[in-house]
Parts: structure tokens; C-alpha cells; sequence
């Protein structure tokens, strides 16, 4: 496999590693490899610039298989071959718990079970970071759900420490547009692995990125949800939500008098 990166792309990936400090000398970093193209490609991406960056890092991959169905990962294997990265499968049975409990959300359940696999392998390996392959799509639409879906101002942090894990969680992509990665599926010989989940096209993630694109036909409306993203830009918002029983009063001196807000 011939590697290569466009400029534009590599720019913007050691632009993030450098803003973010991401990756530093002697760090193993554990590829959260799922078989989409945004992993793959990180994948792919972070074996080129461990040859051509001065930072000296260990590079390794995994695949946490939920045990939806059996997922065939020969593209996998044969690309972490090709690259010279040792990978490993962790076979789980979260499918069939997620599909027998009724009650609340699979998703979140599902995520919460993998994230907890990991961090257990993790543990294991005596390894401190792993990379996700999420793009600046992904950011913009996370932002957007948490104000949508949940009424905070959340965002995907391009580093975040897990304090009880004692582990990082990186995101080199973080600067790189969806469109980027498709268009470049062919550096790496994407082969394109069905999702056996039964809930992927009904996910809050799914319609937030349909509502997206009807925002963002005009280009400038992604770009300054991004900058809204940032700390430092202007906020102004409502104060702080008073307690009720505070509020109550008030209200009952405005239509009464204060004799009897107080009494």
C-alpha cells in the first residue's frame, strides 16, 4: 500500500496535534477502530505521520464487537497488516443484553458497555491514550444535539481526561470536513463493513446530521456554529435559574404587597 496524505489534510491534522497537544513523545495510542472510513482513515492517517513526524509514539488498534452478528473484519486485519499495526478484536456479549432490556436508551447503553470494554483492555495494556476517528462534522453536530436534545452548551473536546480511568481520549480529526474522507476512501482501499446494529438509522446522532445539512446550505452556517464552540467568544446568556420557592415569593409580593411575600 502506497501511503500518502493531500497537504491540506496532514496540515490540518498536526495542526490539531500541535493546538492540542494530543500525541507527545513516547505515547502508545490505541486506535478505537470500528470500521467505518472516519476510523479507518485515522487509522491510516496516524501510520503515516508516526514514519514522518519528529514525536516517537507506539501506534495500535482495536475493535470492540458488540456481538450483534458475525462482522467480518478481513479489511481490517488486511489493513492493519498493511500498515504495520498490531490489532486486536474484543469480543463482547453487549448485543444481547441491549437487545433483551426494554427500558431506556439502547444507544447510550450500548456506548456505555464499549467505552467500558475499552477502558478495560486499556487497563490491561497499561495503555493511557486512544484516538477516535471523529471529523469536524461530528463536533458541529454534537454541539448541536446537546443544545437540541439535552439544553446545555456541550461540546466534543478534541482531548479529554477521563479522571477515573486515568486515561485520555484524543481526536486528531478534529479539523478535517466529513467530505475530506470520503473523497480520499481510496488511499487506503476503504472497504465499506455492514453495520449490524438495528438501531443505527434511528439515533438522535443520524437526524441531527439530516437537520444539519438542511442548515448548512449555505456554508458560513457550519462555520460559525464551530466558532461558537470556542471559549472566549461572546456569550450572553439568561441568568441562572432561581429556586422556586424564592420565585414564588416574588410573584406573591408582586400581586399581594410584601406583607405577604413574607409571611
Amino acid at each position: 500500500m502506497k501511503l500518502s496524505l493531500p497537504g491540506n489534510i496532514s496540515n490540518k491534522i498536526v495542526r490539531a496535534i500541535a493546538e492540542f497537544n494530543l500525541i507527545e513523545d513516547g505515547d502508545h495510542i490505541l486506535v478505537g477502530l470500528s470500521g467505518g472510513k472516519d476510523s479507518s482513515f485515522l487509522l491510516y492517517a496516524l501510520a503515516i505521520l508516526r514514519k514522518y513526524l519528529s514525536l516517537d509514539f507506539q501506534l495500535s488498534a482495536i475493535t470492540i464487537d458488540p456481538g450483534f452478528a458475525v462482522n467480518n473484519n478481513d479489511y481490517l486485519k488486511w489493513l492493519c497488516q498493511e500498515l504495520e499495526v498490531p490489532y486486536h478484536i474484543e469480543k463482547t456479549e453487549i448485543a444481547s443484553y441491549i437487545l433483551s432490556v426494554k427500558e431506556g436508551t439502547p444507544c447510550a447503553k450500548c456506548a456505555h458497555f464499549r467505552r467500558g470494554a475499552l477502558v478495560d483492555y486499556m487497563r490491561r495494556n497499561k495503555i493511557k491514550k486512544v484516538a477516535f476517528g471523529h471529523h469536524y462534522d461530528d463536533a458541529v453536530e454534537t454541539f448541536l444535539m446537546s443544545i437540541l436534545y439535552s439544553g446545555q452548551i456541550l461540546s466534543l473536546q478534541p482531548r479529554r481526561y477521563l479522571s477515573d480511568n486515568d486515561i485520555y481520549i484524543i481526536r486528531p480529526l478534529i479539523y478535517i470536513r466529513e467530505k475530506y474522507i470520503i473523497e480520499n476512501r481510496s488511499l487506503f482501499n476503504y472497504q465499506q463493513i455492514e453495520n449490524p446494529c438495528p438501531f443505527e438509522k434511528t439515533t438522535k446522532r443520524a437526524e441531527t446530521k439530516n437537520q444539519l445539512k438542511s442548515y448548512t446550505r449555505n456554508k458560513q452556517v457550519f462555520f460559525n456554529l464551530a466558532a461558537a464552540m470556542r471559549e472566549g467568544v461572546p456569550v450572553e446568556l439568561w441568568p441562572a435559574k432561581p429556586e422556586e420557592e424564592l420565585l414564588a415569593r416574588r410573584m406573591k409580593e408582586l400581586w399581594f404587597g410584601k406583607e405577604a411575600g413574607g409571611s
